[in-house]
Parts: structure tokens; C-alpha cells; sequence
């Protein structure tokens, strides 16, 4: 191995740092985006439980909002019930895009290193091919050893940064479309919560309309 790194120049440096790189965005962003971990299942469920049984205090809310990304939607949903509606959708916005951008973290990262290895390999075949017609200037078509030597960076380097380039971008897409996944998710978890919200409250209101009585008739 360490033969095949040297052979294929300095280039093979840079490269091998990118797969390093991409690698621990991998293991880091599969670790993170587990399902339980960022919206765990019966959790509007046991929120709305609470809600009903009147036990929904500082510190359970507080736990809420720490305790994953869909527990701070919800429990913004929650602090914002006493605007209404559009309240509790406005508080839930603004947190969601904060809880995205956390999901979509190293992305960038990812996606650059699966652009920019190619291109380091498509620099390392050119140096590669310059060293051959360099040497041919030098020494004539006579001494192999030295026109092998930069073919051989030449496709080294290519085929490390390709080796690099399509895994990266694979699981670029793949977590991509995970984190896409979670967000549809968490937000259908929390139009739920700000619709079972709003009817509750408009059946309250009707039911103490109900109970005004009534003037009596002249």
C-alpha cells in the first residue's frame, strides 16, 4: 500500500486526506440520524397525554426541547399556543430551520469532497503525463523506467481520487435524502400537534359558549 501511495506522487496526500475526511462524516452523520434519536416514535403521542392530563410544567417542557430535534419543534409549537394558529406555525418555523440546519451538518463538507477528488486524480494524470514528455525530451523513448514511472502516477492518482469520489458522493445523496426524510416527518408530527391543539381549544370555547345561559324571553 505504502508502495502504490508513493508511486502516485504528492498528490496522493491531499487524497487520502479527503477520504479521511469523508469517511468520519460518514460514521458521524449515520450515527446521528438515527431515527429514535432524532424524532422518537409515540413521542406526539405521549406529549399530547401529558397536555390532556394537565401535567405539561417548566421541567417537562424543558426536558422536551433537550431531549431530541422533534421534541424542540414541539415544544416551540406548544410555547407558542397562546398566539393561536399562526403563532404556534411562525414558533415552529423559526425552530425547524435552526433543528435542518443541524441535520444538513458536514453536507457541504461531503458534497466538496466528492466534487474535488476527481479533480485532484485529473491533476495528478496530468503532472503524471508531463513527467513522461518531459523525461522523452530529455532521454528519447529509450529509458522505460522513468516513462513508466509517470504513467503509472498518472493512473495512481486517477484511480485513488475516483476510489474516493464515488463512495462520497453516494452516501452524500444517500444521507441527503435521510435527512429529507426526518424533516417531512417532524413536520407532519407538528401539524398534527398545532391542528389537535387548535380543536381542542375551539371545543373549550364552544363548550363554555354553551354553558352562558341564555336571557329569557320578554
Amino acid at each position: 500500500m505504502f508502495e502504490i501511495v508513493q508511486a502516485g506522487g504528492w498528490l496522493m496526500v491531499p487524497i487520502i486526506l479527503c477520504s479521511i475526511v469523508s469517511a468520519a462524516i460518514c460514521v458521524e452523520r449515520f450515527w446521528t440520524l438515527r431515527g429514535e434519536q432524532i424524532a422518537p416514535r409515540n413521542l406526539l403521542a405521549q406529549v399530547w397525554n401529558t397536555i390532556k392530563s394537565n401535567e405539561l410544567d417548566a421541567r417537562k417542557l424543558r426536558d422536551l426541547r433537550n431531549g431530541s430535534p422533534l421534541g424542540q419543534i414541539l415544544a416551540a409549537g406548544i410555547s407558542g399556543q397562546r398566539g393561536g394558529r399562526e403563532a404556534m406555525k411562525e414558533a415552529i418555523e423559526e425552530v425547524a430551520g435552526h433543528v435542518v440546519h443541524e441535520l444538513e451538518r458536514y453536507l457541504n463538507t461531503l458534497g466538496t469532497v466528492a466534487a474535488i477528488t476527481p479533480l485532484l486524480g485529473l491533476l495528478g494524470t496530468v503532472v503524471g503525463m508531463i513527467r513522461v514528455f518531459t523525461a522523452i525530451k530529455l532521454e528519447g523513448t529509450g529509458n522505460s523506467a522513468v516513462l513508466a514511472g509517470g504513467i503509472s502516477e498518472a493512473l495512481i492518482t486517477t484511480a485513488a481520487g475516483l476510489t474516493v469520489a464515488i463512495p462520497s458522493l453516494f452516501f452524500y445523496r444517500f444521507i441527503q435524502r435521510r435527512v429529507d426524510e426526518l424533516v417531512v416527518h417532524m413536520e407532519q408530527e407538528a401539524i398534527k400537534l398545532v391542528e389537535v391543539m387548535n380543536s381542542e381549544r375551539f371545543e373549550r370555547a364552544e363548550g363554555r359558549r354553551s354553558e352562558v345561559p341564555q336571557a329569557a324571553p320578554r
